[in-house]
């Protein structure tokens, strides 16, 4: 029984005002799906008999308003109801002197929806009924009974969906549950995943993976398929072609779903996308899903499907995927910059954290040359200089000849698996060329008979199919061509010439890497390969680097190799070069004698790029005051006054190139001028421009360099000399 037959007749005449009957009698009507509105018709039907009710209670048909735009729509969310907001204005406007519906879960499903309607109808005095009564919202004890039957609603509505994923879990915790499968797989109409029986889609799922086995980026796998002319077999899920097989071209985003899917190595997965409540966008209910760690999904079963993969190669290629992200804490993927090192060198005196590359531009340089710079805890704390600077030519080609050393043995061995490898390549290649004939002369010849088999009267029909088996046919000669085409271009066996010359590039790896179609992301990978890092530790402030590799398996080597430094000073020999120097200029040799020695000894410069020459020679004999000054010194420059230098004096005093001296004096750096009648500089420095000087000379090299690049308006310095 109703509420309504033990409820006196007079009360609800005392709710239904004359004011109410004036205005219209609303009858809202909601299914939440087109699937309800279908198969529930039975409440559709109940919905709309209210307004029969709306005239029993006394208003006019005429007054009837009937809102059913919101059939097949949810009342989760208000945003998407139209008919709810048309709702809400007819009771705004005080048009509405009642509002009915079959229950109060059809008006809203939520609290806050629920109780701002209440409040709007209890402002423009409006009524609400359901089969159960009429209520007045601006009563206490109607408002508390409206309250309670909203809250009922919300609560079902959360009971009905805590149900409905509880199920979902359970079944997919079993493995039962059906999830949307990938490319190379269908679903058989007793719900089990197969791979799909079309061979060539399975060989093309298979083409894809030892694509990135072998170039082990998604780039380069992406860009490996265009250049073949490959494209990815996908099942049309929905539409009139339903489970039919279409064949489109590879896109980054697909490739990516491919090869993250953990399906293809046999896993049951379910939960690898969550909802975010915090990114869900209202009336979107696809949109806030994320991508969960494996450690977070809901389900994952191994063994459960079909692989097309083993479950290694799987883990491999994730881990593969996330070292080709350039961060702080993986090396990135190779790529085509001079820094062979870059992501794999470490610093030794900081902990080993990863040194990062700094390019700049060298005078006449074809490219940008690059140094290897450890600024942990200046970029991350704000304190202290860069731990450590290394050039990176040097230590590069220092590391090219270890690696080349190591792998020299297996040499052979390796030509021998990268010529099968190659032959593989090709009979895959080969393979699917062969299954796009198979395919093209099916369709030409299932062509061919859909025109014999039209009658030869009915000329509408047979035009068309004539030209679809011409389309057919062309399409296969076409086919036939690139076909012959490539096998002329790529044989599926090796020739003997070809094996010999790979034998050949084996036995002279230098000449491999050295050879100009060998790219620097060639290099990068085959040094990722063999290398797992490399530490480097620069001792003291010398030239010398001490190198630790650590190759792949953890077998560890060191060795020592030396980098160019800015001043002779810096020179781990610089004592036994000074020694020499003052030996050969004591027995009289020139400048240009003594530079010869020091090259035929084995000793080299700062810079390690050239030979001493007559000139450094004699900017260390006059620094060092290890020759007299030569005769003719200019009677301007014989006797200084106290607090002023001559040009190697000031150089002597502070230990540095008389270049740099010159130059500091053309960026106005140095006070001087030129003595009567010469061209000879006076400098004048008191103690304090001195300590000035020498705090600039203690500054580390390229220091000023790096200021005027760093400089939004810096201009190129005209001398090429660093301070």
């Amino acid at each position: 029984m109703t509420l309504a037959r033990y409820r006196p007749q007079g009360q609800l005449q005392q709710k239904i005002r004359p004011e109410h009957l004036n205005r219209a009698a609303v009858v809202y009507v909601r299914q939440s799906s087109r699937q309800q509105v279908l198969d529930h018709s039975e409440s559709t039907r109940l919905q709309y008999g209210l307004a029969e009710r709306a005239v029993a209670l006394g208003w006019a048909r005429s007054q009837v308003v009937v809102i059913d735009d919101d059939l097949g729509v949810s009342a989760a969310t208000p945003d998407s109801r139209k008919g709810f907001a048309r709702l809400v204005t007819e009771v705004t406007m005080g048009r509405a002197g009642i509002v009915l519906g079959i229950e109060m879960s059809r008006l809203a499903r939520t609290g806050r929806d629920w109780h701002q309607l209440l409040e709007l109808c209890s402002l423009s005095g409006v009524l609400l009924a359901d089969p159960d009564g009429v209520y007045d919202p601006g009563v206490y004890n109607d408002r508390l009974l409206l309250g309670l039957k909203g809250t009922m609603s919300e609560a079902e509505l959360y009971l009905i969906r805590q149900r409905m994923l509880s199920g979902r879990l359970a079944k997919a915790e079993r493995g039962e549950l059906a999830v949307p499968l990938p490319i190379g797989y269908v679903r058989r109409p007793s719900g089990e995943a197969a791979l799909d029986p079309d061979e060539q889609a399975q060989h093309v799922v298979r083409l894809v993976f030892g694509a990135f086995r072998r170039l082990g980026t998604l780039n380069g796998v992406l860009r490996y398929l265009v250049g073949q002319g490959v494209q990815l077999p996908v099942r049309v899920h929905s539409g009139p072609a339903k489970g039919e097989l279409e064949w489109r071209r590879p896109t980054r985003e697909t490739l990516q779903l491919m090869l993250h899917n953990p399906v293809y190595a046999g896993y049951y997965a379910y939960g690898r996308r969550q909802v975010e409540p915090r990114r869900k966008v209202a009336g979107r209910p696809s949109t806030g899903r994320v991508v969960m760690d494996s450690s977070e999904w809901l389900a994952l079963l191994p063994g459960r499907l079909p692989a097309y993969i083993t479950e290694e190669e799987y883990e491999a290629n994730i881990g593969r995927m996330a070292a080709n992200r350039q961060t702080a804490a993986t090396p990135g993927a190779p790529r085509d910059g001079s820094a062979l090192l870059s992501g794999l060198l470490r610093c030794g005196r900081c902990g080993g954290h990863r040194m990062t590359v700094r390019y700049h531009d060298g005078p006449g340089a074809a490219r940008p040359a690059h140094g290897y710079t450890c600024a942990f805890y200046q970029a991350n704390y704000g304190i202290g200089g860069n731990c450590q600077h290394i050039a990176g030519p040097s230590l590069d080609d220092w590391i090219a000849a270890r690696v080349l050393e190591a792998v020299a043995p297996a040499a052979l061995e390796v030509s021998m698996a990268a010529a099968a490898q190659a032959e593989d390549e090709r009979a895959m290649l080969d393979k699917l060329w062969r299954q796009r004939l198979e395919r093209a002369r099916h369709a030409a010849d299932r062509a061919r008979r859909q025109y014999q088999l039209a009658e030869p009267e009915n000329r509408l029909v047979a035009r068309q199919l004539e030209a679809d088996w011409e389309a057919a046919l062309a399409e296969t000669a076409l086919l036939e061509a690139d076909y012959q085409r490539f096998t002329e271009e790529q044989p599926a066996t090796l020739t003997a010439a070809e094996r010999e010359a790979i034998q050949a590039l084996a036995r002279d790896l230098p000449l491999v890497w050295n050879a100009r179609s060998t790219t620097q992301a060639d290099r990068k990978e085959l040094l990722r390969i063999v290398i797992e890092d490399i530490t480097a530790t620069v001792v003291g402030n010398s030239e010398l680097v001490d190198i630790a590799i650590t190759w792949a398996g953890g077998h560890q080597t060191t060795g020592q190799t030396v980098r160019p430094v800015a001043r002779l000073d810096q020179l781990s020999y610089y004592p036994a070069l000074l020694a020499r120097v003052t030996e050969l200029a004591a027995a009289g040799r020139d400048n240009r004698q003594i530079a010869d020695a020091l090259n035929a000894e084995g000793l080299r410069p700062p810079k390690r790029t050239s030979r001493f020459n007559h000139g450094q020679v004699r900017t260390l004999i006059t620094q060092r005051g290890i020759r007299r000054q030569p005769k003719g010194r200019p009677a301007a420059l014989a006797s200084l006054e106290p607090g002023q230098w001559s040009v190697p004096g000031l150089a002597a005093e502070l230990r540095m190139p008389t270049a740099t001296i010159y130059n500091w004096i053309y960026r106005g750096w140095i006070t001087a001028r030129h003595a009567p009648g010469t061209r000879n500089w006076i400098i004048t420095a008191d103690d304090e421009q001195m300590r000035q000087l020498r705090e600039r000379r203690a500054r580390p090299p390229g220091f000023y360099a790096r200021a005027r690049w760093a400089s939004p308006a810096h201009e190129p310095d005209d001398t090429g000399e660093e301070p």
